[in-house]
């Protein structure tokens, strides 16, 4: 597996030494024989759109501009960034080549905020670089700080910017490693703190904000770089008891899948939390709705790329089997070349004043203010047909990524990352895309409920790492606890099942273990089981080449 580059930030007002620290650290690296990239934003590397920028901030008159608004200003610093993200930093990490990148989208924040421009436009802009970042990450965001600048500036500016970068770092320190390097003596001081740094998180210790690096160490004694402990075992990760509980949810959950497949007849586990409530499958694609998109949505129809992601998209901003069988009732066949935005908006209008025509798995954003309309429904209708008039299937069937995919998805108003993830999952089951589902993955607020139960300390890791490491350690964590895990057919779980089973072990330890309250505490489980009289038949994306052994399987228990 090719493994992506890391992002390394440096952060902080004018005149503190960032730049040259950032040029320094990258030096480090080089040293250390890794392969690195050493970039700014906006970016001065001619014939871009960050130099245009950057000499259109500096000396606006030039470009006939008498004066710029902050926001507008800070807009053009997002355009820039955006362009650098999407034609050089996910291109070169996707190369295996790190980045040392000197500002980040904290700076917009901060000189905005600075500058007087309005907070939530602020961050309209700013949501729109996060979604060309999509699950990239810092490995961490050193932020450079001195008690006095280094050239003169605006002493009561530069104090506040100054102090505005504590606040973004606060803010951000939870989901960030953020480290703070004084650079109040010389630049070499400054220099072994960031080598300090470093090799805390090559060996996957946590390096934020409430840490005070040592300001001078013996110029030859540094710590030694070893690989990062969590890869030997799960050190210094901290697991709580709900970690091998996560295991056992997920091994008797698929026996229960198995039993009910094979027409057992209930009771289907032993386990009374099982038994009584609602959870999903240990597999995504097992579940009752996802087999519905694959067999009947997906697979079902015409085969065209704009097909498939018109109906795949439109069955999913619902997610609901009984919407979607309203609208295959009125129209007939389901096709974006019969498309009627108003005939469409009609019959949906007349359904939800009967019942619900959204699913309670997701909570979908209601979109009044990107489409103008208070229909809910209406306002993903234009979505759709906005991502239609955009091409958006053919840019997704060219795609060399699901990242790519993930990133183009997360551009689109009313689709976060946790939505873009999920439809770029949606997507791959059919021939749109064929990537792996270990390439990457993005937790959604449930999993990182079921995160925080299972480890009172993530050792410095992102959610993300961790879900990958966990996924990776399946067979291990099985055999440790002496679990005969049944898997798909010979499928492991990929990323995307690991992180829907720490949202079903967020919902199961609020009985299972209650003195564990999480980020959520929430302390009930809402959805009571209920057996359903209905068989699925089990068909998976033929890519994965178990659908043989299904069937397979199925002749052998009927023969039985």
């Amino acid at each position: 597996m090719r493994h992506f580059g890391k992002l390394y930030v440096f952060e902080g007002p004018d005149g503190v030494g960032k730049s040259e620290l950032s040029r320094r650290f990258a030096g480090i690296l080089e040293q250390e024989g890794i392969s690195v990239r050493l970039l700014t934003f906006p970016g001065k590397e001619e014939g871009t759109i960050g130099q245009l920028v950057y000499d259109f901030h500096h000396a606006p008159q030039a470009f006939g501009v008498a004066k710029v608004s902050s926001s507008s200003l800070q807009l053009m610093h997002i355009a820039a960034h955006i362009d650098t993200i999407e034609n050089v930093v996910i291109p070169v990490l996707r190369d295996g080549v790190s980045i040392v990148l000197d500002r980040f989208w904290w700076s917009t924040k901060v000189y905005g905020i600075a500058g007087g421009s309005d907070g939530r436009l602020l961050q309209s802009m700013i949501d729109l670089e996060l979604g060309a970042w999509g699950p990239v990450r810092p490995s961490a965001v050193f932020l450079i700080t001195r008690k006095q600048p280094l050239r003169p500036e605006p002493e009561g500016h530069w104090q506040r910017r100054h102090d505005l970068y504590h606040v973004v770092a606060a803010e951000e320190r939870h989901r960030t490693n953020v480290v703070t390097i004084e650079n109040d003596a010389s630049i070499e001081v400054a220099v072994r703190q960031l080598k300090v740094a470093l090799a805390r998180l090559d060996r996957g210790e946590s390096t934020n904000a409430s840490q005070q690096l040592p300001l001078d160490l013996p110029k030859n004694v540094l710590p030694s770089v070893s690989p990062p402990a969590v890869f030997s075992g799960l050190s210094p990760v901290k697991p709580t008891v709900v970690y091998d509980t996560y295991w056992r949810f997920a091994a008797e959950r698929q026996e229960i899948f198995f039993r009910r497949w094979r027409g057992e007849a209930p009771p289907w586990t032993s386990d009374r939390i099982l038994a009584e409530f609602k959870f999903t499958n240990a597999y995504r694609a097992s579940d009752r709705v996802s087999q519905f998109l694959i067999k009947e949505v997906i697979y079902e129809g015409d085969k065209s790329e704009e097909e498939i992601f018109f109906r795949t998209i439109l069955f999913k901003l619902f997610n609901k089997i009984e919407t979607w069988e309203v609208l295959k009732k009125t129209f007939g066949a389901v096709t974006f070349a019969e498309f009627d935005l108003k005939a469409y908006d009609n019959v949906l209008s007349k359904a939800s004043a009967v019942g619900p025509i959204y699913s309670g798995a997701y909570i979908m954003p209601s979109g009044s203010s990107a489409f103008g309309t208070s229909r809910k429904h209406r306002a993903h209708l234009k979505l759709l047909a906005q991502m239609m008039e955009d091409e958006v299937a053919l840019r997704i069937a060219a795609a060399k990524s699901m990242l790519e995919v993930f990133t183009l998805l997360r551009s689109y108003p009313m689709i976060g990352d946790f939505l873009a993830y999920q439809y770029a999952t949606d997507l791959n089951y059919s021939t749109l895309t064929n990537f792996s589902e270990m390439e990457f993955v993005v937790p959604g607020p449930g999993a990182r409920g079921g995160i925080s139960k299972c480890f009172e300390s993530l050792g410095g890791l992102s959610e993300s790492d961790l879900i990958r490491i966990v996924t990776e350690r399946q067979e291990k964590e099985f055999a440790r606890l002496g679990i005969d895990f049944k898997s798909l057919w010979g499928r492991p779980l990929q990323l995307i099942d690991c992180q829907n089973l720490f949202c079903e072990v967020d919902k199961y330890s609020r009985v299972a273990h209650p003195e564990y309250s999480g980020v959520t505490g929430r302390t009930r489980i809402k959805q009571i089981f209920r057996a359903s009289s209905s068989v699925i038949s089990y068909w998976y994306p033929p890519k994965w080449g178990i659908n043989a052994r299904v069937q397979s399987e199925v002749s052998r228990y009927a023969s039985v």
